[in-house]
């Protein structure tokens, strides 16, 4: 158990049989009254962000996470092989739990949150930033960098990702993974 006041940005608490980590907090004193803490809390599973108010001293359930480095191995329709970087166990998560699943490649190394006491898989994230080489898109013409305008293509994962005209089939480009967005080409 942890008192309100000690609530910080990423820490795991159990509220309402539901697991959330904190995204933004607050200490609040007004003129009049009781201090108190304003939170923004994420929920582990479902993504949902939820605003409370603690009161200072009030007791909160809190969860010790961990958070390890996964090697991607293969996949076997929604469920995904990942081999442990420390013990090189074989763990297989579900796809919706992770976040940006349609940039995973084989080899690719992931960050999964676990729950420490019970060993369960809350989720898993993929690097924010991740370089991918495009198979195909419509070939692009030499001057076609003035304007804004952008075209789809597929990246070697099967995915497709919104990029500019100037981008040919054969090129590495970087991919917010949060997102699904085009960042810029790797040279």
């Amino acid at each position: 158990m942890i008192n309100a006041q000690d609530i910080k940005n990423g820490t795991c608490i159990r509220l309402d049989g539901k697991l959330y980590y904190c995204i933004e907090f607050l200490h609040v004193k007004p003129g009049k009254g009781n201090t108190f803490m304003r939170t923004k809390l994420k929920e582990v599973v479902s993504g949902r962000v939820l605003d409370r108010r603690f009161n200072i001293g009030e007791k909160l359930e809190d969860v010790r996470v961990e958070r390890r480095p996964f090697q991607f191995s293969y996949n076997e329709g929604d469920h995904y092989h990942f081999l442990n970087q420390e013990t090189w166990d074989d763990v297989t998560i579900d796809k919706a739990l992770i976040t940006g699943v349609d940039f995973l490649k084989e080899g690719m190394v992931i960050e999964v949150v676990s729950d420490a006491s019970t060993e369960t898989v809350l989720f898993a994230e993929l690097p924010v930033k991740v370089e991918l080489q495009i198979t195909y898109t419509e070939p692009g013409i030499k001057g076609d960098t003035a304007t804004n305008t952008l075209k789809p293509a597929t990246v070697e994962t099967g995915a497709e990702v919104r990029v500019p005209l100037f981008i040919n089939t054969g090129e590495t480009i970087r991919i917010d993974t949060r997102t699904g967005e085009y960042m810029e080409r790797v040279r």
